[in-house]
């Protein structure tokens, strides 16, 4: 699936089953939230925390799938194109990372 048909997919269903878009503050606040339960699993999976009881059902993919939910809304409130928007990122970051990585010695 493109960026494009994501955010067509959103918009629809934003339109038909959620009534409409929370306003952009509202969302921002969301997506901070789901960023905030991907990161829980994280620290937990990766990390040196440990699971808790009410952890152990978490879902990661799930919990992605939601961040990136309501970036789509964001984009689709403020008219950002996200399949153009990355094309232009990835654009910037091979044109600014060319050799700056393969350099790094840290990363050797």
């Amino acid at each position: 699936m493109q960026l494009s048909e994501a955010q067509k997919q959103v918009d629809e269903w934003i339109k038909t089953i959620g009534v409409r878009y929370f306003n952009e503050l509202t969302n921002t606040a969301i997506l901070m939230e789901e960023v905030g339960e991907l990161a829980r699993i994280m620290a937990r999976k990766y990390g040196e925390q440990s699971f808790k009881e009410s952890d152990k059902n978490s879902d990661m993919a799930d919990e992605m799938a939601d961040v990136l939910w309501v970036l789509i809304c964001l984009a689709n409130q403020t008219g950002v194109n996200l399949t153009e928007a990355f094309e232009k990122n990835m654009a910037k970051k091979t044109n600014r990372d060319a050799t700056r990585h393969l350099e790094n010695e840290k990363l050797k």
